[in-house]
């Protein structure tokens, strides 16, 4: 008993420390790549076209010109980070899961204080909630039931009843066993899917690729993946099929979701090449690293989104409580599960979806900026 709780201290005081390393090490790395971000600022189309992400409603409204952008404190918030080493992504991911990597802090902060130096009084205002919503058709419905529809229908009916626009993350098939890489039996949509994407574009839902069939090709938990292994030719060959099915009912999408959230640092090139946005969220850590969001990222825009902004409605709502009273007036990526807020009454959602009215902004105006 006495061991075990010398261990269980131990423990608890080598977390700390890890905590400790990162917090240096990940602040004398920023610091390096802000000062050649700072050198490099004229020059760097990335930069550019984050900040008119930033200030995109000042831009669009004539307000600001983007000579008025050429600031280094612009610079230092949106300025790309390079891929961190693969030690300081797990620390990252884990100081995240500990609560000591806040992205209100890390992410929010930086990009408000830069709307200060360039807008002074003027720059508080209504933050810009991006939904995702993660997918449909839901991973694993191989077999489709009927409450499965019904509850999808109930929340889509929320988010548009309060005149919430989203994105929906879409999957071109249906895998058996989705969770099992040894197989490899899946299913086209059915008629009711089908439809149901029809009823959604006619609501103004946007869409995103979600892999092919969301069969993952590694059955650990922490791994799983339907991209991480594929070759570019075998990742081509992926994006393609799905691309085609999803064609065929007449979605186009302009915007990638990895299904799991993973995807290696070497296919990023390729996937930005092929989608003008590739998303992520807490899983992409350990393979990417963590990044502001959304920042323009070579040939796309990258946004992943983190806690406590990606999870269920309840723990999302304080965070958009406090953006709005902060008046952040940013961009602020948002990804919910629709198979988790069923089962409920639903009215955590019908709570966040009041908060989102107003502020919530479509993905078509992100793609415009």
């Amino acid at each position: 008993m006495v061991g075990s709780r010398w261990h269980r201290g131990r423990d608890r005081v080598y977390g700390r420390q890890i905590l400790t390393a990162l917090r240096i090490f990940i602040t004398r790395i920023a610091g390096v790549a802000v000062a050649v971000g700072l050198a490099l600022a004229a020059l760097s189309p990335d930069s550019q076209r984050s900040a008119r992400i930033v200030f995109a409603d000042e831009l669009r409204a004539g307000r600001v010109l983007e000579r008025d952008l050429d600031r280094p404190e612009v610079a230092r918030a949106v300025a790309p980070r390079p891929i961190p080493p693969a030690a300081v992504r797990r620390l990252q991911r884990l100081a995240m899961k500990r609560g000591g990597f806040d992205f209100e802090a890390r992410n929010l902060a930086p990009l408000a204080a830069a709307r200060r130096a360039v807008l002074g009084p003027q720059a508080p205002g209504p933050p810009r909630f991006l939904v995702r919503v993660d997918e449909f058709p839901l991973a694993g419905a191989y077999v489709e039931g009927r409450r499965g529809v019904a509850d999808f229908a109930r929340f889509h009916a929320i988010l548009t009843d309060a005149g919430v626009p989203y994105l929906i993350a879409v999957s071109a098939g249906v895998a058996r066993d989705y969770l099992d890489p040894s197989l490899t039996e899946s299913r086209p949509l059915s008629d009711r899917e089908l439809a149901t994407l029809q009823q959604l574009r006619a609501d103004g839902v946007s869409f995103a690729l979600h892999g092919f069939d969301h069969r993952t090709r590694d059955a650990r938990s922490r791994r799983r993946s339907e991209l991480v292994g594929l070759d570019d030719a075998s990742l081509s060959e992926l994006l393609d099929r799905g691309t085609a099915r999803l064609a065929e009912a007449g979605i186009h999408p302009r915007v990638f979701a990895p299904p799991f959230n993973r995807f290696e640092a070497r296919q990023y090139g390729l996937l930005a090449r092929r989608y003008e946005i590739v998303c992520g969220g807490p899983e992409s850590v350990p393979l990417f690293g963590f990044h502001r969001t959304p920042l323009w990222r070579g040939e796309a825009i990258y946004m992943p989104a983190y806690p406590p902004f990606y999870g269920r409605s309840c723990e999302i709502a304080a965070a958009a409580q406090r953006a709005i009273a902060a008046q952040a007036a940013l961009p602020i990526p948002v990804v919910l599960h629709w198979a988790w807020e069923a089962g409920g009454d639903w009215s955590d959602l019908e709570r966040l979806a009041r908060l989102f009215a107003g502020h919530a902004r479509p993905w078509d105006e992100l793609l415009a900026a």
